[in-house]
């Protein structure tokens, strides 16, 4: 798919996103989108992507950083839950409660027990989140160890995405195998039919962004067009302007 294509496809996706987002706050539906992914997988270029054209009144992005002292001290789920969406709304997560069986895991910040014990208990969290009314959305971006590779490589040399990089980036190339390990025991614990994992192909982001809009959009049937006719809302813009009579002291000029 040539650049042309792949914006105009971008840009219709988009649009359908603005009229779900529409739908959701028509229906009072609750909405968790949760993206996982190695470290440089495109998890915060693929929420931008997602929410470019949205109402920021109507959906939130979460992305936590370590824990607190208090914080770990709470129920591991604690931190997480109070972030989860009201009535009409969206929440996206950059990262999730599943840094447990990822990064925690991997570089030990976790102990074995309470790695078992995550993995016991999400699944009948998420259900219970579901049976309530939660539509969840479990997403894994799939980069490979070339790929990888390279997506640090320019952050390392683009002075606006230096910030991106840190030692875990250098760590995680080190312990790949561990992540894949880690990763592979945490899709056959926590897939289930009522919170299913998705995983996305994700060297080619273009592609990556496409498939998995079009994979979540999938899944719901809602109006794919405002409820107010395009010409409708025209005339009335129109109508305004015309009644709108400005004085000497409103109008601003290139003299002033």
């Amino acid at each position: 798919m040539d650049d042309k294509s792949h914006r105009q496809q971008l840009k219709q996706r988009q649009t359908q996103l603005v009229h779900f987002q529409q739908w959701v706050r028509d229906t009072q539906q609750k909405v968790v989108i949760l993206l996982e992914g190695r470290d440089g997988a495109g998890k915060s270029s693929m929420i931008r992507t997602i929410t470019q054209h949205l109402n920021p009144r109507f959906y939130r992005v979460v992305a936590l950083d370590k824990p607190t002292p208090r914080e770990q001290s709470q129920w591991y789920f604690q931190r997480y839950l109070k972030h989860l969406p009201a009535s009409g709304e969206i929440v996206l997560f950059d990262r999730s409660w599943y840094n447990r069986a990822g990064v925690e895991s991997v570089m030990n910040f976790c102990s074995q027990e309470q790695l078992e014990q995550f993995l016991q208990t999400v699944l009948l969290l998420e259900h219970s989140l579901v049976n309530e009314g939660l539509k969840l959305h479990k997403y894994f971006l799939s980069i490979s160890h070339q790929e990888q590779a390279k997506r640090f490589e320019r952050r390392l040399k683009h002075p606006r995405k230096n910030w991106k990089f840190s030692q875990m980036d250098v760590v995680s190339r080190q312990r790949w195998n561990d992540y894949s390990e880690a990763y592979s025991r945490m899709f056959q614990n926590t897939h289930s039919t009522v919170a299913p994992w998705t995983v996305i192909e994700s060297d080619h982001k273009p592609f990556s962004r496409l498939t998995l809009i079009d994979h979540f959009l999938r899944q719901y049937e809602f109006p794919k067009q405002p409820a107010c006719d395009a010409h409708q809302i025209t005339k009335l813009a129109t109508d305004s302007l015309q009644n709108i009579h400005y004085g000497p002291a409103d109008v601003l000029s290139d003299n002033d």
